[in-house]
């Protein structure tokens, strides 16, 4: 059987799931995933329908000055869909690095995660953390609370990564080889080596405990959150 029309809609279908409109986008994820499982393909068909020749980049906004937690979330997600996350400290721009439409996925579900995870945090504050507290701890439970949720969601993502790999075969190196040659392009890289975090023990159960319910599968096949069982994570702080 020919599948190349479907292995083409597909494409675009991937494509459009980094739309600017989230609707849009999680529909058009969730019928490319709708036709895989129609056709029996899988993600490795479409990648083999034409070997890449060079990693593609996608940029999305951030703040000049990257907190801790956010560094945590650019790199689960770039590292659940095998690519690369740069930061750029002078424009304040995060740029994705990686083959087709992997990196297009990464940076929309690192868009997606960030605006949720701060809208559970402000709603966490606004309900547990009184106006009376002074400001420095209000900021510690805050950043405790990011630190919880994105602990969470980094380890369901390496989950749901180990379950349905990216990328298979010999296309693993492929990717690689052309994502060390985009970033080789750049220039000079910074690392940044995270320290220790002081944190408050309260503030970062709790966003643990709300990092299960943000669904890790939007924009990639619309699946709830609420019906995949995770284990809870332990804390590395």
């Amino acid at each position: 059987m020919n599948n190349s029309p479907i292995i083409e809609k597909i494409k675009k279908l991937l494509a459009l799931a980094n739309s600017g409109n989230e609707h849009e986008a999680a529909l058009a994820a969730g019928h490319a995933q709708r036709l895989l499982a129609e056709h029996n393909l899988a993600m490795a068909d479409i990648e083999a329908s034409h070997k890449p020749d060079k990693a593609d980049k996608v940029e999305t906004a951030v703040s000049k000055k990257l907190p801790k937690w956010l560094r945590h979330l650019s790199s689960g997600v770039s590292s659940a869909f095998d690519c690369q996350a740069i930061h750029h400290p002078a424009t304040g721009k995060m740029t994705f690095i990686g083959v087709g439409a992997d990196v297009q996925i990464a940076a929309y579900t690192f868009t997606y995660l960030d605006r949720t995870v701060r809208k559970l945090c402000g709603i966490y504050m606004k309900q547990h953390v009184g106006s009376t507290i002074p400001n420095r701890h209000r900021e510690l439970m805050r950043q405790s609370y990011y630190l919880g949720a994105v602990s969470t969601i980094a380890t369901r993502l390496r989950e749901q990564k180990v379950q349905t790999p990216v990328t298979t075969g010999a296309l693993v190196l492929v990717k690689d080889g052309l994502i060390k040659q985009a970033m080789n392009e750049i220039g000079n890289i910074r690392t940044m080596h995270s320290r220790r975090s002081y944190v408050n023990s309260d503030a970062y159960s709790r966003g643990q405990t709300d990092g299960t319910e943000v669904g890790i599968h939007r924009g990639i096949n619309g699946t709830s959150a609420r019906n995949i069982e995770i284990p809870p994570p332990s804390s590395p702080y």
